[in-house]
């Protein structure tokens, strides 16, 4: 799957059954190239570039299952909130 292909599914919390959001970015590790992370940024995507934007990193080990429109993750947002 390519990461265009990611970034069209909602991302889901199966502890909470909340909506996160979609899929903006990946973390991964430079030595090895396995992805360590996916960003979701919290809230609406507004446009404007002089706020820091609250997101999600979500620990790839936290991912579920990856279907055909959605991503379910299971994840203590708290610990997941950067922002």
């Amino acid at each position: 799957m390519r990461l265009c292909e990611l970034k069209l599914k909602e991302v889901i919390n199966e502890c909470t059954c909340k909506k996160l959001g979609f899929i903006t970015d990946i973390e991964f590790d430079e030595c090895t190239g396995q992805i360590c992370a996916v960003i979701v940024p919290e809230g609406c995507r507004g446009l404007n570039f002089f706020t820091k934007e609250s997101e999600f990193v979500i620990p790839f080990k936290c991912i579920r299952q990856i279907g055909s429109d959605i991503v379910l993750v299971q994840m203590d947002e708290k610990a997941c909130f950067k922002g």
